[in-house]
């Protein structure tokens, strides 16, 4: 480890020493870049398109570009960049992740490298994680883009969709990581290639990286449509597990939130159930039931993971802290939550289109990021995504103090003395932003804050819409502000008069994350651009993080040691435990990710493949009488062998007349006439001169088709899409199932990931074939259609 942490320390040393000459060589340019005049500065964005359309690559137009920008912004915006800024610019342009401290101007930052790359005619997405900052960060951006001649675009939830495609055609669209995943799916299931609203994926700047590519990762974007009336055992198995007992009928694996259950849970199941077998067809959709049922009460919480609004399941972003409208939990999972809150359980939808954030962004050309926390995650963003991560060096020193943890035995005692250092803080002017980890503990600060007349605000999901406002006061004198893990990401804390002398702004973290970077993301609210501030975590072996992974002696220890429960437990071992938890959580939860990816991977070849094919159809690259003739010889040919199946086993005379039989009746149900006696006579021949014999009993026939539907070619060109949508809905729908059933692989020596790549291929080629038979049916069908 100790090698590899070095060479990584080399290559952002590389990058850096690299970056500072390419600054030199900026700054030197800066006196003459004053001396143009507007319409000269101007007129550099169509000589730099110029020069890249004659040879010249954006690598080498960087430096009179990135000169260009910081003049221009410096007299459109009033904003100047930092030596700094440029240096990250350049590691956006890389096609790295520039890790700057909140303050450092990110959203600036991104003008450079956005600006250079718009040259190439090909459009950059500027990405963020919600539809405030989108908005915000194009409209303050734009007048210095439009300044240069470059025109921008905005894309948000609910823009009209007939005005999103003029959007992504600007050269420059700031958009939501949602809302760019979605228009990918939707294109993709578009019946016309003028709906499309995406071009060329080629560069994108995401920001907030680390919440959006791993935050956000863990949960695929998914389409749906109407789908069945729900199951009836979700009320049922809601009312089963609620008589369950923890260790006697089920097992849980906090540490991997992992749930099963026991042999007697297993025997309780069958009676209540009256199975016979647990391990029948029916007895595994119950189980599957169960177990989800058993995962929503034992590790989802309202007010943590979600929040029930107007009679509504809602999810909340574990990274953000917001509620993520119009996404539900999949796999019966949102049901079971809407079972276990006693309101309307919806119909399970049917997945449309689905795709992970892993697999959308790397189909970019490029792509780049910033955020405030990302070196924890280095490895993650490398091994996925081939991102390097270069820490940036602040314009300023910082001058945030970052306090050692307060660790206290119960959560009564750490609320305490939490209460105690806000009244100090309020007593002395100094600001205060409390960070919580869920509406319920905000809530609770709340009423705590309450009871000693402290006046304060709170920020969570259930009150988001005034929150940059909320965010932006949070600095001012005597302020005190309790949020969950949003914290106004995107928002600058700027402090009000008086309180650089009384400290700056003091963060307090009511405890520590399950991952090291939302703590970070939290202390790097204070202390920007060289402001003073300072941070405390208070920690209690009530929490979470202690209450899974301390072991239970420690805590028993503690007691008989510590005479008084108020006061806080000085132990640096202790301490390092909390770390080491963290450093263990995060690898849990990236070995999931991983394990998404992998079988994402394997759904995404698949996935290309179709929408590929979908597109050479929808763009008029295929012939569509053409493909229908080729897939109805297949079809006949397929059927040939289904017919003739058991001939082939038996080889006998019986059988095959048996067979000729049925097949000659089934392709006069498609309005084609085969000579029965014809294909008798064939008996004893190869299958394969069978069928080029079948092929010459078709092929006029459908030559005959195809004249007499010339003038319904657009109609036919629907009806396939429609067609190769429905059966990768139904493939989708197996994929599901064939995921849940190799869980259970590891039971017979076998590797999950293996089975599922093995079943799903055997899915993929049995769709192919539906399609193909699809295809061939329409065109052997379609003399019926015309006479109806």
């Amino acid at each position: 480890m100790g090698i590899l942490k070095a060479l990584k320390e080399s290559e952002t040393k590389r990058f850096l020493k690299y970056a500072e000459k390419k600054v030199k060589k900026i700054e030197n340019l800066s006196e003459q870049m004053k001396s143009l005049s507007d319409e000269t500065l101007k007129s550099k964005t169509v000589e730099f398109k110029e020069r890249f359309k004659s040879g010249e690559s954006l690598d080498e137009l960087l430096v009179e570009a990135f000169a260009v920008c910081r003049e221009a912004s410096e007299r459109v915006l009033g904003m100047r960049h930092y030596p700094v800024q440029l240096i990250g610019g350049i590691a956006l342009h890389e096609g790295t992740i520039a890790e700057m401290r909140t303050g450092e101007g990110k959203t600036l930052v991104a003008t450079l490298s956005a600006y250079l790359n718009a040259l190439s005619g090909e459009g950059v997405h500027v990405v963020t994680v919600n539809d405030y900052l989108a908005q915000r960060d194009h409209d303050i951006m734009a007048p210095l883009y439009q300044f240069l001649g470059l025109t921008t675009g905005v894309v948000t939830g609910d823009i009209d969709p007939s005005y999103r495609k003029e959007q992504y055609q600007a050269d420059i669209t700031y958009i939501t990581n949602t809302e760019l995943g979605f228009d990918f799916l939707r294109d993709n299931m578009v019946m016309s290639k003028d709906e499309r609203v995406q071009r060329k994926l080629t560069y994108c700047i995401v920001d907030e990286v680390d919440s959006v590519l791993l935050d956000d990762a863990r949960t695929p974007l998914i389409i749906s449509g109407g789908g069945e009336e729900p199951t009836h055992y979700y009320k049922v198995v809601d009312m089963f597990v609620r008589t369950l007992k923890k260790d006697k009928d089920f097992k849980k694996d906090e540490e991997h939130k992992q749930i099963w259950l026991t042999d007697e849970g297993i025997d309780k199941t069958e009676r209540f159930f009256r199975l016979k077998n647990f391990t029948t067809e029916e007895g595994m959709s119950i189980r599957f039931h169960i177990e989800k049922a058993l995962y929503a009460h034992q590790y989802m919480e309202i007010d943590r993971d979600y929040i029930v609004r107007n009679g509504e399941v809602l999810i909340i972003d574990q990274g953000t802290g917001r509620v993520s409208d119009g996404r539900r939990f999949s796999n019966g999972l949102h049901q079971c939550l809407e079972a276990k809150e006693g309101v309307k359980i919806q119909k399970e939808n049917k997945t449309l289109a689905t795709i992970t954030y892993q697999n959308f962004f790397l189909l970019y050309e490029k792509i780049a990021g910033m955020t405030g926390t990302a070196k924890t995650e280095e490895v993650e963003f490398r091994e996925i995504y081939g991102l390097s991560v270069h820490v940036i060096p602040t314009n300023k020193p910082v001058l945030r103090q970052d306090l050692d943890d307060k660790l206290y035995l119960t959560a009564t005692a750490k609320y305490n003395a939490i209460v105690e250092d806000v009244l100090d803080c309020v007593k002395r002017g100094q600001p205060v932003l409390i960070g919580t980890s869920s509406i319920e503990k905000s809530e609770l600060v709340s009423s705590l804050l309450l009871e000693k007349g402290i006046t304060h605000v709170v920020l969570n999901a259930k009150n988001h819409a005034k929150e940059a406002d909320i965010v932006q006061n949070a600095g001012q004198r005597g302020v005190v502000t309790i949020a969950t893990n949003m914290a106004g990401r995107g928002t600058d804390i700027k402090l009000g008069e008086g309180v650089r002398e009384v400290g700056g702004l003091k963060i307090i973290g009511t405890e520590r994350h399950e991952n090291r970077r939302i703590d970070n993301q939290l202390r790097g609210r204070s202390g920007r651009q060289g402001d003073p501030g300072m941070s405390q975590f208070y920690l209690s072996f009530d929490d979470d993080l202690l209450r899974i992974f301390a072991p239970p002696a420690i805590k028993q220890r503690l007691k008989q040691l510590v005479t008084d429960e108020d006061s806080e437990i000085e132990n640096k071992f202790l301490l390092k435990t909390i770390q080491s938890s963290q450093k263990k959580l995060e690898g849990s939860h990236y070995d999931m990710r991983k394990e998404t990816i992998k079988y994402d991977s394997i759904n995404n070849q698949q996935r290309l493949k179709l929408y590929e094919e979908r597109n050479l159809l929808l763009d008029g690259k295929v012939d569509v009488f053409d493909a229908l003739e080729r897939a109805a010889l297949e079809f006949v040919k397929q059927t040939f062998h289904s017919t003739f199946e058991d001939w082939k086993i038996h080889g006998d005379d019986e059988s095959y007349f048996r067979s000729a039989k049925t097949f000659v009746e089934m392709m006069v149900s498609f309005g084609l006439v085969i000579s029965l006696d014809g294909l008798n006579e064939l008996e004893g021949q190869k299958p394969k001169t069978i069928e080029n014999w079948l092929a010459e009993q078709v092929y006029p026939v459908l030559l005959e088709r195809k004249s007499q539907l010339k003038e319904q070619e657009d109609m036919l060109r629907i009806q396939i899409l429609q067609g190769i949508d429905q059966a990768w809905t139904d493939h989708l729908e197996a994929l599901n199932q064939i995921k849940e059933d190799v869980r259970f692989a590891s039971y017979k020596q076998a590797n999950p990931v293996q089975e599922y790549n093995q079943e799903s291929l055997i899915a993929f080629n049995q769709m192919s074939d539906a399609i193909t038979a699809y295809m061939g049916r329409l065109l052997l069908q379609s003399n019926y259609q015309d006479e109806a």
